[in-house]
């Protein structure tokens, strides 16, 4: 079995879109998807700076559209500006996005198209960079400690447990004076580093941005999904489109539990994990979660035909009544 996963913010870095553009047709498909977003996001992926793409409004659309191409190419050779999803990913058994990843997960899934999803997460994007805007918040990773201390040391903060990653890590929200407070007394034997975002997310501090894209969500009309498509609101595999959509509005405040998603793949017998550009996160958490699969992080073209070749192994099969591990 084998699963295509999509990272959440805090993945990009600066000039990771670079190679992606000597593929033939991804110039051309991103200019179009510029007019999406109304950004530019040839220069945001290849010649911009961390600050300029940490930014919000900005990072969320270009991983999205990063995470399409690098798609795409994985899924069918990309010969042409037109992206060839969903069509095509009836080749694997099953996708999942950790937070803004969701979004790509959605069009490779099918249930909203590329230039839907784009819309819809540009608006996400710009809503939540307004909400971090109101209040001075952050996020900050705890690694390691006992998981109920963590969580009880995290409540006892004020702060909410935004992202549920497991492998031992859970991502502490809130202000930056409760972030400044749990620093000094942080749980036993964890270790704390502050993330590079704009904001509390996840949590309470971005309600606004909710009813802002509930209302763009509204002029969509989503399709149910192609191939099982996981919730980050609680590792469930969502079967109608309509429901994905409401999932994808209300989870902008509440916890990403990837550690829920994890643990359905595991249930599902996955033998096989693609993580898309820009990969290395999704990957390095299954390495510890699901143990004995097959890995894969497809970083710049180079790695388009390793995937062809896991896509081939893996997608159709079960480690289900096996004795692998995961």
């Amino acid at each position: 079995m084998l699963v295509i996963v999509a990272p959440g913010q805090g993945a990009q870095v600066p000039g990771f879109l670079s190679p992606w553009l000597e593929l033939p047709g991804v110039a051309a498909q991103l200019s179009a998807w510029s007019e999406v977003v109304g950004l530019d996001l040839v220069r945001y992926g290849t010649t911009a700076d961390a600050d300029e793409i940490r930014d919000t409004a900005v990072a969320q659309p270009l991983l999205v559209a990063a995470g399409l191409v690098a798609a795409s190419a994985v899924l069918s050779p990309l010969t042409s500006p037109s992206p060839a999803l969903p069509a095509e990913a009836s080749l694997v058994d099953a996708v999942a996005g950790h937070s803004v990843g969701e979004f790509t997960a959605a069009a490779v899934a099918g249930v909203l198209s590329p230039k839907d999803a784009l819309s819809l997460v540009a608006e996400r994007g710009r809503g939540m960079a307004d909400a971090a805007a109101r209040t001075e918040t952050g996020m900050t990773a705890v690694l390691g400690g006992d998981r109920e201390q963590v969580l009880a040391a995290i409540a006892a903060a004020g702060l909410t447990p935004a992202n549920d990653n497991g492998s031992g890590q859970i991502v502490a929200a809130g202000t930056t004076a409760q972030l400044a407070a749990f620093a000094e007394n942080p749980p036993e034997k964890a270790r704390l580093r502050p993330l590079s975002v704009a904001g509390a997310f996840h949590t309470e501090h971005m309600a606004p941005a909710v009813e802002r894209v509930r209302a763009a969500a509204g002029l969509l009309s989503p399709s149910d999904p192609v191939v099982p498509i996981l919730s980050n609101a609680d590792g469930a595999v969502v079967e109608g489109g309509k429901e994905y959509l409401d999932r994808l509005v209300t989870q902008i405040s509440s916890p990403v539990r990837w550690d829920a998603c994890t643990g359905t793949l595991a249930d599902l017998g996955v033998t096989a994990l693609i993580e898309l550009t820009p990969a290395g996160t999704l990957t390095g958490l299954a390495k510890r979660a699901l143990r004995g699969i097959d890995l894969l992080a497809v970083k710049t073209p180079e790695d388009i035909e390793r995937a062809g070749v896991l896509i081939k192994e893996h997608a159709g099969t079960s480690a289900a009544g096996t004795d692998q591990e995961g």
